[in-house]
């Protein structure tokens, strides 16, 4: 595939004409220097695994509406490198489904037909703020969201006509108009309009089905992260007749795939909506010794009388709060399985547990982002 049209304004795919497999190396280079300088050893270093796609791999976009320039011309798409005030329009990406690159065109087109400003972030005056477009891999199912203050009226019903005139591959099942007032730049939903179908779009992953709500967290990049999963409870061969802490479990998956094996399984998340996700999930797997609680994991392992034998982690990328992670230690646990999408933090929380009397017995990197500077890590602790 040719390079991208975007290159040398969007900042996402750092590693645009770099051969793929000296985007691999540069990337496990990059794990291992944060294992360096943080005095972290490790057993094994079973190298990075490249993604299975490296197109059209994204299944989530949240695009800004703007201009690139000052008073120029409208633009929906990503923030310009280097200037986060300007936003350029961003429609032959090559990392997401053609589809989405189809709706962003159709809908800047519409708005601009429609004469609607787009809402400054210095003013918060205009009406247009993003498009979030969310796709099933393996169902297929898109999910369209339009974004935008209550400054001005949106013309909903001719948005709609616009979709459903569209020619695109995925199905469209749900057209959703969020209401945002609030004056941060991240997306708020003060009130969400189903416009048309549903609020929710369908996956499958592992041979489990998920329901994923508008605003719920979801892994980007589905056909990698299933490798990584598989590999991740490959390491603790063993589940059966034990408890698994899930923390920071997001909407459930790795929880529910554990649970397969296990006696019991724990996920822990921080955000309501993904917690309500994990749960409708589970009751459609028919996964019955499956608990999700909503809440920090540092308050919310205080309350709980259950004892676990196996910790899995998946933490954003600020990684475990300290005394969070002191806590997580403290259990004594075997086996730590800890994923990380940011192998600074992950070094650093491993320098932490070194001090508990772990040692890193295998570790390996993921390239589930190609050209971009993201990567994935999956490390095993053992204790001593």
């Amino acid at each position: 595939m040719d390079l991208c049209k975007h290159r040398a304004d969007c900042g996402g795919c750092i590693y645009q004409g770099i051969p793929y497999e000296e985007q691999l190396q540069l990337k496990a280079k990059e794990v291992l220097r944060h294992f360096k300088d943080n005095l972290v050893t490790y057993d094994r270093f079973l190298g990075i695994e490249g993604s299975p796609t490296r197109y059209a791999y994204r299944n989530k976009m949240e695009y800004t509406f703007g201009d690139e320039v000052k008073d120029g011309e409208m633009t929906l798409g990503l923030h310009k490198q280097g200037r986060y005030m300007s936003i350029i329009t961003t429609g032959q990406c090559q990392i997401v489904d053609p589809d989405f690159n189809r709706v962003l065109e159709a809908t800047l087109t519409f708005c601009k037909e429609h004469e609607y400003s787009f809402y400054h972030k210095k003013s918060h005056k205009g009406l247009l703020r993003h498009l979030i477009l969310r796709k099933g891999e393996h169902t297929c199912e898109l999910l369209i969201n339009m974004v935008t203050s209550t400054q001005q009226p949106f013309d909903g019903t001719s948005y709609v006509s616009l979709i459903e005139g569209l020619d695109l591959n995925n199905q469209v099942v749900g057209i959703l108009h969020t209401e945002n007032d609030n004056l941060s730049d991240s997306v708020v939903c003060d009130k969400l309009n189903i416009l048309k179908g549903r609020a929710y779009y369908n996956e499958e992953l592992l041979g489990l089905k998920f329901r994923v709500s508008a605003f719920s967290f979801f892994q980007t990049n589905v056909q990698a992260v299933e490798r990584l999963y598989t590999e991740a409870l490959s390491l603790i061969p063993d589940l059966s007749g034990k408890t698994v802490f899930d923390l920071y479990s997001g909407t459930g998956t790795i929880t529910q795939t554990a649970a397969l094996r296990a006696k019991k399984a724990i996920g822990i998340e921080l955000v309501e909506e993904a917690v309500e996700t994990a749960r409708t999930s589970a009751e459609l797997n028919g996964l019955t010794n499956c608990t999700f609680i909503a809440g920090d994991v540092l308050k919310v392992l205080d309350g709980l009388t259950d004892k676990p034998d196996v910790i899995i982690l998946d933490p954003p990328r600020s990684g475990v709060h300290p005394k969070a992670l002191e806590k997580i230690l403290n259990y004594g646990v075997k086996e730590i399985v800890y994923i990380s999408c940011n192998p600074k933090t992950l070094a650093q929380n491993l320098a932490t547990a070194m001090l508990f009397g772990y040692r890193t017995d295998t570790l390996k990197a993921y390239d589930n982002f190609p050209f971009t500077k993201h990567i994935e890590a999956l490390a095993l602790l053992v204790k001593e």
